[in-house]
Formats: C-alpha cells, sequence, structure tokens
C-alpha cells in the first residue's frame, strides 16, 4: 500500500495526523538548528570567572563573547558597574529569559506528541461506527468485504497516530535535554561569578561574638 492509499483509506484523521507530524517535524529542525547556533563559552573562562568583577578592563574583556552565558555575564557585569547589589537577583532573571527563549515551541510540541494518540483513537472510533452502521444497513447479514473501509480506518488511525506521537515524544524530549543542560551551565556562570562576591560579603557581615568578660567587668 502506498501513501495516497493509506490517506484514502484512513479518512479525514489521517490529514490532521498528517499536520501533525508536519508541524512537529519544523519545531524539532528549528529548534535544534538554533540550539547548534549558539555559542558556547570557552573553558578557559570558567576558572577566572570568580575575578572578573575585580579586574577594571571587566568589560572590554567580555564584549566579543556571545551567547546565552555571555549574554549574562555581560549584564551582571554592566549591572555591577551601574552600583546594582542584587547580582543573583538579575542573573537569576536572565537565566529565567534565556531559557524561555530557548523552550519556545516545545509546548505546541508536547501538546501535538500527547494529543497524536487521541486523534488516532478518533479515528478508531469513527471507523468502527462506519463498520457498525453497514451491518445494520445489511439487516445482519454481514459482508466482510463492505466491512473492510470502516476496518481499515480505524486500525490505520490508531498506528498513524502512534507512529506519530512517539518520535515527536522522543525528540521533545531530546530537546528538553539540551535546554536542561544549558539552563545549568547559565546557573554555574552565575555562581561562579559571584562566588568571591558573596564570600567577602559573608566576611564582612559575620556577626563578632560577644565579649562577656568585658560586659560584666562592670557588674
Amino acid at each position: 500500500m502506498n501513501i495516497e492509499e493509506l490517506i484514502a483509506k484512513g479518512g479525514p484523521v489521517i490529514w490532521i495526523l498528517l499536520a501533525y507530524s508536519s508541524i512537529g517535524l519544523a519545531i524539532v529542525l528549528e529548534r535544534y538548528f538554533l540550539f547548534m547556533r549558539l555559542h558556547r563559552l570557552p573553558k578557559t573562562w570558567l576558572s577566572n570567572l570568580s575575578q572578573l568583577l575585580e579586574r577594571m578592563d571587566r568589560q572590554t574583556q567580555i564584549a566579543e563573547l556571545k551567547g546565552p552565558e555571555a549574554r549574562i555575564i555581560q549584564a551582571m557585569v554592566q549591572a555591577d558597574s551601574e552600583g546594582v547589589k542584587d547580582l543573583q537577583g538579575v542573573g537569576s532573571r536572565l537565566r529565567d529569559e534565556e531559557v524561555q527563549r530557548m523552550t519556545f515551541g516545545l509546548r505546541t510540541l508536547s501538546i501535538l506528541g500527547n494529543t497524536a494518540p487521541l486523534l488516532g483513537l478518533l479515528g478508531t472510533i469513527t471507523g468502527m461506527i462506519k463498520a457498525f452502521m453497514v451491518i445494520e444497513q445489511a439487516g445482519g447479514k454481514v459482508d466482510a468485504q463492505a466491512l473492510a473501509g470502516g476496518i481499515w480506518e480505524a486500525m490505520i488511525t490508531t498506528g498513524v497516530g502512534l507512529a506519530v506521537a512517539i518520535p515527536l515524544l522522543l525528540l521533545l524530549h531530546f530537546l528538553e535535554g539540551i535546554v536542561e543542560r544549558r539552563a545549568l551551565s547559565m546557573t554555574r556562570c552565575i555562581a561562579l561569578l559571584l562566588e568571591r562576591r558573596c564570600s567577602t560579603f559573608n566576611q564582612q557581615e559575620e556577626p563578632q561574638t560577644p565579649h562577656w568578660e568585658n560586659i560584666t567587668d562592670g557588674v
């Protein structure tokens, strides 16, 4: 059986499932090539991030960096130069924005993958309804050839629905894994950038232990 016969026997649900597969494939390819074009922070920078905020030439050093991690670092350095104290909040906000930008379209892909089997089940039900209508019209005298159309539609739509849903869900989890790894990378860059700044702040804010001897001398 060729594609044309499959579509003809599957009924209108097959056209919807074919549209599902086309839209899902377009989203997967667009997101994949986008992720491949995203620049990564050079590994040599990771060991120097903790000292970056103390350097006088920090803005010129990071000006040519590209990618989500680089944009977060550049924004945090700019905020530090402007006297912003909550650099952690700046980094977290920008990380969320970058993650939201990377996950664009993945929700649609999830909807397509999860509803494709339901559409296949809908086609199965409509096919069985046609089969039983043929039985009713025949007055109980069942003709196997007359039932074949409804049974074909019932079986084909179920198979096509699963054939569309399984690859879409697998590709969705693959893309979500890429986003999760980049989110962890951005979180790591934020932590490394603020590592020395936070330790210095904690040392300054460490409460002094009271000298009870001095307090009780005057009693």
